[in-house]
C-alpha cells in the first residue's frame, strides 16, 4: 500500500498516479502531513499548520 514520505499515512494509488514525480511510487506529501505542502512541482514548509 502507498504511503506518504513525509508522515508515513495512507494515500491511494490513484492520489500517487496523480500527484507522485514520474518514476516515484509514493508521494513526498499529502494532505494529512501539517508541517510541508506541495508548491507546483517543489513542496516547502507550510505557513500555518492546517485545520482538520
Amino acid at each position: 500500500m502507498p504511503s506518504c514520505d513525509n508522515c508515513g499515512s495512507f494515500v491511494t494509488e490513484a492520489y500517487v498516479r496523480v500527484f507522485a514525480p514520474e518514476g516515484m511510487e509514493t508521494v513526498r506529501v499529502c494532505p494529512s502531513c501539517e508541517d510541508k505542502v506541495r508548491d507546483g512541482a517543489d513542496i516547502r514548509t507550510a505557513r500555518s499548520t492546517r485545520q482538520q
